[in-house]
């Protein structure tokens, strides 16, 4: 709102900041932050008031004596709204990519809000169908997908050149096209095209094989990491404090993707428009901090599916945007481990029980919940069970481990970031 009224006063004293993403990507920022702390807190108190909370896990499970009954769920409301208003007041809603990450917001915060409703209000532990939940994320992998098919701004310039002529710079790039090309890490002019894969259907065929294999990657990629941010929500500052880590990240990686000069330097494609993407994602990190302040150890308030679908749709749905979804399983690494821990523990338990025995992988799954679990408590419930990786006998309160967890990833994001000059 105010980019379009300044936009269209540009002559007004002062008008001319709100042309710059770097002013309005930290006054997004900056003002998320706020609206998250103000909204959180009056948000809180009302749950209270009205004695609305999901049952969590008490003493009798928690080997520190944790109780965690009565606290607040639906918390992503509050990460939601900190990050529509700065983006309607800030961003340019004209823009595709602003389009998309706000519609992305809103379908996945009903999407998650609908889950926590059910197991709140209705007491339903199960929350919504899980097929619901896949259906719901793989219809805004195909909104997005599409979207960047046949929408005409949806455009990139695969290479990027600039030269000095007569003490001017002069940027040359090639003709703005629809491509499915992509980042590939670590491999010096690292651009890949899914088209080739189908290079034996024909050159007119290929492009059109290539477009299907795109729009079906992001529906996996979406589903992939909401899934696996919804897994990792399981900690107080858990969710919240790696998702924060990963959109400075992906805000790194738009703003390259987004700027002529940057898109050269690095040896990448060149995305009109995505720079608006940095604007988003300055909202998302200072909604993420400013939750934070309540989510952190003791948590007032949990995300919820609400929070954890949201963030992770959002994270996976950029990673799209600007064509770098090769280098989530590096960024996400964190959320990759959590689901192939679910996954190789359902898979191996079900193997060994038909055959008449009780194996698990890990003590407990998602992973975080290993660190935290003994032997015994395990065995308590399940006596004849056998557990593959054991770990070291001493526990780790869930401060430690979400620290140690929030390292990695500020260690796999770094590594993301590097792999546009290590190739």
């Amino acid at each position: 709102m105010l980019y379009s009224l300044f936009n269209h006063f540009n002559e007004v004293l002062g008008a001319r900041l709100f042309t710059y993403i770097s002013f309005r990507a930290i006054t997004s920022g900056v003002l998320a932050l706020c609206v998250s702390v103000w909204f959180g807190n009056w948000f809180i108190n009302y749950m209270k008031r009205h004695n609305i909370s999901e049952t969590q896990r008490d003493e009798k499970t928690d080997p520190f004596n944790v109780n965690k009954k009565g606290v607040p769920t639906m918390g992503g409301l509050i990460v939601i709204i900190a990050i529509l208003l700065p983006c309607l007041l800030m961003g340019n809603l004209s823009n595709v990519y602003m389009i998309l990450m706000l519609v992305t917001t809103v379908l996945m915060g009903l999407l998650g809000f609908a889950d926590d409703y059910i197991k709140t209000f209705r007491k339903n532990k199960d929350g919504l169908n899980g097929w619901v939940k896949i259906g719901g994320q793989v219809a805004l992998g195909l909104i997005v997908g599409l979207t960047l098919r046949f929408a005409p701004a949806a455009t990139m310039n695969e290479v990027v050149t600039s030269h000095i002529e007569n003490n001017i710079t002069v940027v040359e790039k090639t003709p703005e096209i629809k491509s499915t090309q992509t980042t590939i890490p670590f491999v010096k002019h690292h651009n890949f095209n899914y088209a080739d894969l189908f290079s034996w259907l024909g050159e007119e065929n290929k492009y059109r094989a290539g477009w299907i294999f795109f729009v079906l990657l992001t529906v996996f990629v979406v589903a992939a990491v909401s899934n696996g941010a919804n897994l990792n929500d399981g900690m107080d500052g858990m969710c919240a404090g790696n998702s924060a880590i990963i959109g400075i990240a992906l805000l790194i990686l738009a703003y390259t993707s987004g700027s002529v000069v940057w898109a050269e330097y690095f040896d990448v494609m060149y995305i009109p428009g995505s720079e608006e993407l940095v604007v988003f994602l300055a909202s998302f990190v200072g909604a993420l901090v400013g939750y934070l302040w309540f989510n952190g150890f003791p948590a007032q308030v949990f995300l919820g599916d609400t929070g954890s679908l949201t963030v992770g749709g959002i994270i996976g749905v950029c990673a799209m945007v600007i064509h770098k979804e090769l280098m989530v399983p590096v960024l996400c690494g964190i959320f990759l481990m959590e689901s192939v821990s679910v996954i190789l523990q359902t898979q191996v338990y079900k193997f060994y029980k038909k055959r008449g025995r009780h194996v698990r992988v890990w003590k407990r799954t998602p992973l975080h919940d290993h660190f935290r679990t003994s032997v015994e408590q395990v065995l308590k419930n399940d006596p004849t069970c056998s557990i593959i990786f054991k770990g070291s006998r001493n526990l780790h309160h869930e401060n430690k481990i979400v620290l140690r967890f929030c390292i990695v990833t500020l260690i796999l994001a770094a590594i993301t970031i590097l792999t546009l000059k290590i190739r």
